[in-house]
Order: C-alpha cells, then structure tokens, then sequence
C-alpha cells in the first residue's frame, strides 16, 4: 500500500465553493485536486493500491481508497465535485468515525496529526515508513525504497511550524526527489516513479 498525505492550508471545509473557480474562492483546491489524480491514475487504468488522504484545514480529512474509488476522472473540476459530496455529509462525521459519500471517498472530522497516526497506525507491514517530501531533505537516491510507504507532502505552503515540529518527531525520514523544488501533483508522479522503478534502477 502506498499512502499520501497531503495537507491543504487554505482548502474549504465546507460545501459552499464553486466547481468553476477551484484557484481562487476554494482555496487552491485545485492543487490538492491534481494530487489526487497524480496519485491514482495511470494511461489506461487506476492504481488500486494507493490511499490519498486530504487535510482540509486542519479540521477534516477526505480519505480517497484506490481498490473501492468510482466516478474519478482525469479533471479537477470532477474531483473537486467528490470532495463537495464529501463535504456536503459532514454533520454525519461523527467523532472519528468516516462517512462514505461515495465509493472510495469518506470523510473524517480529523485534522494532521489525527490523520497521521491513522495512517501509520493501518499500515500492514512491519517496514512500512512515514516519510515527509521537502525540497530540503536527503536526495531520494541516496535512501531505499520503503516497502509500505506513508508520503506526506504540503500544499502551494509550506508546512506550518508545528506541522513542521510534528513531522521532524514522527518521520522516518525526510527525502527531496530532485534538485528543483516540485508542484505537489509533481511530487507525487516522481515518488511513484521512484517506487515503480525500485530507487531508478529498473525500467
């Protein structure tokens, strides 16, 4: 299973946002948006090991689960609309416990550290490893691919400092995947194509 989590500093927790102006009046939802479909789809199929986890302003998490999605398609704008439906059950988040607003997509009232701890937590492997993308840590080619990997990456911010604090006591490790600074979605595709490749060893 391989898990990302990717935090949203200014995305909505409410429903009331419009699907034609994801940039501006929803935050930059359309960056957690290209996240997702980074890190689910490939040229013809989806990849159904993968779990995408949202923190929508530390306050809600939409969890998006690889094996079970339906209705995603290759555009933010319809994956904007999964995260409204999500949204839109909120008040039946009770707690801890998620509400389905879809296949493959539930809603938790759960904000960063929460999530992290859940996500680390379900892993079912003994290796598994939390490991935090930033433009500042150990190039990727000098650390091995985890087998059951937890990837946690922010938005167009940066980490806030007690997200910051949270993660340099939490991580495994703290890996950059190149020498340019990458968009989030970008992030994504080059991890994945580190994972697939065994480190950039094998094509």
């Amino acid at each position: 299973m391989r898990q990302f989590v990717v935090v949203g500093h200014d995305a909505p927790t409410t429903p009331e946002f419009a699907l034609d102006d994801l940039a501006g009046a929803a935050g930059r939802l359309d960056v957690l948006c290209r996240c997702v479909t980074s890190a689910f789809f490939l040229s013809h199929a989806i990849r159904e090991d993968v779990r995408v986890h949202l923190v929508l302003d530390d306050t809600f998490t939409v969890s998006f689960e690889g094996s079970d999605l339906r209705r995603l398609n290759p555009d933010e704008r319809s994956t904007a609309a999964l995260i409204r439906g999500a949204l839109e059950r909120r008040d039946d988040a009770i707690g801890h416990q998620p509400v389905e607003s879809s296949p493959g997509v539930a809603l938790r009232r759960r904000g960063f550290a929460a999530t992290l701890d859940a996500a680390v937590d379900g892993r079912h492997s003994g290796d598994a490893t939390l490991v935090q993308l930033h433009e500042a840590g150990t190039p990727v080619v000098d650390y091995d691919p985890p087998t059951d990997p937890v990837f946690v990456l922010s938005d167009h911010h940066d980490f806030a400092d007690d997200e910051a604090a949270l993660l340099s006591e939490r991580a495994d490790a703290r890996v950059r995947l190149g020498p340019q600074a990458l968009h989030a979605d970008h992030a994504i595709t080059v991890a994945h194509n580190y994972l697939d490749t065994g480190g950039f060893r094998s094509y």
